[in-house]
């Protein structure tokens, strides 16, 4: 049976206290991006996507999802455990040495639902396009899943990817891009304006749509429903997730700050009482 929102809620909770713990007990990592997706992970793990019991790299007669900006591994690491890919006390090894979870997630260590090495950012989509062709080409009927950062679309190879999937109409794949308007550097606008997200998916003949409020639980729901069933029409589609970076955190939202700055013992203690839960299973 599926969690209902509440328990979709008390998760986030749990996740965003892994990820503040993981970072701050190695002064290291990525918080304000994985903060800002945590909601739409916990849903799309939890909720969304059809999966399998246990993990295999092949991915036959399930749904599939790519971290392309696998910088936001704190959060990708805390749903995995969560979602029972490996076990919960291992994010305790976060970015140690010869941890599985590293800063950016790999594959050579054989950590369940890790599917790709996603360090270099802009690739993602690429490898996600090849599995979606073969999930055609096997007859299997299943969603590939991503997820972007909105300035990682500044990286030229998304461009290629974008204009391959159209022309080649792999219909069974939804990227949701993370618009939060903020990179390392500063704002999006600041570093390397883009323009209109949007307007540009859909001038490469994408279907796109938006989901406002892109830390809601319900919103995600109803907004990633709506993308399942636009899906084996002929387009791929795009959602454009309208985040805040470091949600649920006062002092790291509305900034990129903390976009890769890790909390120090006051701040930890101040983000976790923000995210009290009674049902919190701290690892």
């Amino acid at each position: 049976m599926k969690p209902n929102t509440q328990q979709l809620n008390d998760l986030t909770i749990q996740v965003r206290r892994d990820i503040l713990r993981m970072v701050h007990a190695v002064n290291s990592g990525h918080p304000g991006g994985s903060l800002g997706c945590t909601e739409f992970l916990v849903t799309l793990y939890q909720n969304l996507m059809e999966r399998k019991e246990g993990f295999d790299m092949d991915g036959i007669g399930e749904d599939l999802f790519f971290l392309s900006n696998g910088h936001i591994s704190p959060v990708f690491y805390s749903v995995l455990a969560r979602s029972g890919y490996f076990p919960v006390a291992e994010l305790a090894t976060f970015r140690l040495i010869n941890s599985r979870l590293q800063g950016h997630p790999t594959t050579h260590d054989g950590l369940p639902g890790v599917r790709i090495a996603s360090g270099s950012l802009g690739q993602g989509l690429s490898v996600a396009i090849g599995a979606a062709q073969a999930k055609k080409l096997n007859g299997d009927n299943h969603i590939i899943y991503t997820l972007h950062g909105d300035g990682e679309l500044q990286e030229g190879q998304n461009w290629e990817a974008i204009m391959y999937a159209s022309a080649k109409k792999v219909d069974n794949l939804i990227a949701t891009i993370d618009l939060n308007g903020k990179q390392i550097d500063g704002t999006t606008d600041e570093v390397l304006c883009m323009g209109s997200i949007r307007a540009k998916f859909e001038a490469f003949d994408w279907d796109v749509l938006e989901i406002e409020k892109g830390n809601d639980i319900e919103a995600i729901l109803a907004g990633m429903t709506d993308a399942k069933s636009r899906t084996g029409k002929g387009k791929p589609v795009c959602v454009l997730l309208h985040t805040e970076m470091g949600n649920g955190v006062d002092f790291m939202m509305y900034s990129h700050a903390w976009h890769g700055k890790a909390p120090n013992d006051a701040q930890l203690e101040n983000a976790l009482d923000q995210n009290y839960s009674e049902y919190e299973t701290d690892y």
